[in-house]
């Protein structure tokens, strides 16, 4: 199938800080199921950061980190029956072809090679760059099935995001507004208030200098917020009760701040509210599922209705990987951070 053996990847011989990263060389294990894709650029995401910590264990150590990449074609399946899947001819692989990898339980992908389950493959349209598809898979899968299936956005809907000038708030930010639903959002400088304006949202709280909740409560007059979508975890999970209207919805997303502590059950009785902390990866568990999803979020991206920034690309080395995580942790970003593999 394909005469490499070994793949340089960036990952942990053990849970820890910035430090703990390194530039490995582990085998290349393929599957009789696999594709073998060269890669080009990778995505960096918050759960590579859990990933480093040990919050989300990787097993059997050393092992890479990652969740998403894109690149090239190398090998397809040896299996005939995948051969002969319909699912499989569908989407039209080849060797060659220019794809996003990611998207459902794959993890890894910060290599230079990956051996990957088939159905993890997306073809990118031929206006996709691979530097798009890369910054464009995890997250914007997670906003498409979280305003789908987490809490179904409808117009007249007032939704806030924590926080929305992120690479995954900015898409919440526009796949929120094209419902015809309105935007709140919090983040921490102008310049961020600004661009999430610009990507679709209607009020930008600076959370530095404003009360969260006081503004919310203006901005719907009291009433609150039909949803509330969370990544900062800890910091902000308390406050979102005040802010959610009665039989609202509370989607906490992420732990950029730490984990959400426990906490009663009892608390959402008070106005009766629904707590979701989904996972991308059970909306999309099927084949059927990951592709439909990929389809239509490649759609928008290749009609422009969905536009995808990337703020900086880091250097393939354990220095570029620290340094990724290190500004994607600061709170400074606008937008998708990514690793070029030359």
């Amino acid at each position: 199938m394909s005469a490499i053996h070994v793949r340089k990847a960036i990952g942990i011989n053990k849970p820890g800080d910035f430090d703990a990263l390194e530039l490995l060389t582990l085998p290349l294990t393929v599957g009789a199921d696999d594709i073998i894709v060269k890669a080009e650029y990778l995505g960096i995401n918050f759960i590579d950061t859990y990933f480093r910590k040990g919050l989300y264990p990787l097993g059997e150590l050393p092992a890479a980190i990652g969740t998403e990449l894109s690149g090239t074609i190398l090998a397809l399946p040896t299996h005939e029956a995948v051969l002969e899947d319909p699912e499989f001819k569908k989407r039209g692989y080849a060797v060659g072809a220019r794809v996003a990898v990611g998207g459902a339980t794959v993890v890894g992908t910060h290599s230079d090679y990956v051996s990957v389950p088939w159905k993890v493959v997306h073809i990118l349209p031929s206006n996709v760059s691979t530097r798009i598809g890369a910054a464009a898979l995890s997250q914007g899968l997670t906003a498409l099935t979280f305003i789908e299936e987490a809490y179904k956005v409808k117009k007249g809907d007032t939704i806030l995001v924590h926080t929305v000038a992120g690479g995954l708030g900015l898409l919440f930010a526009q796949l929120i507004k094209a419902r015809g639903a309105i935007v709140i959002g919090t983040t921490s400088t102008r310049e961020k208030a600004e661009l999430a304006k610009a990507h679709g949202a209607s009020h930008v709280i600076l959370y530095k200098e404003e009360d969260t909740v006081q503004r919310v409560l203006e901005l719907t007059n009291g009433v609150g917020v039909d949803a509330v979508f969370d990544g900062v975890g800890k910091d902000t999970f308390d406050s979102n009760f005040k802010m959610l209207k009665r039989k609202g919805t509370l989607v906490s997303l992420g732990n950029a701040s730490g984990a959400v502590p426990p906490f009663a059950p009892i608390r959402l009785a008070e106005k009766n509210i629904k707590l979701l902390r989904p996972w991308v990866s059970n909306y999309v568990t099927t084949a059927e599922e990951l592709y439909h999803y990929s389809t239509e979020l490649f759609t928008l991206i290749a009609a422009e209705a969905l536009k995808i920034r990337v703020q900086q690309e880091y250097p393939f080395t354990r220095e570029g990987a620290i340094q990724a995580q290190k500004d994607l942790t600061a709170g400074n970003t606008m937008g998708k951070l990514l690793i070029k593999v030359d």
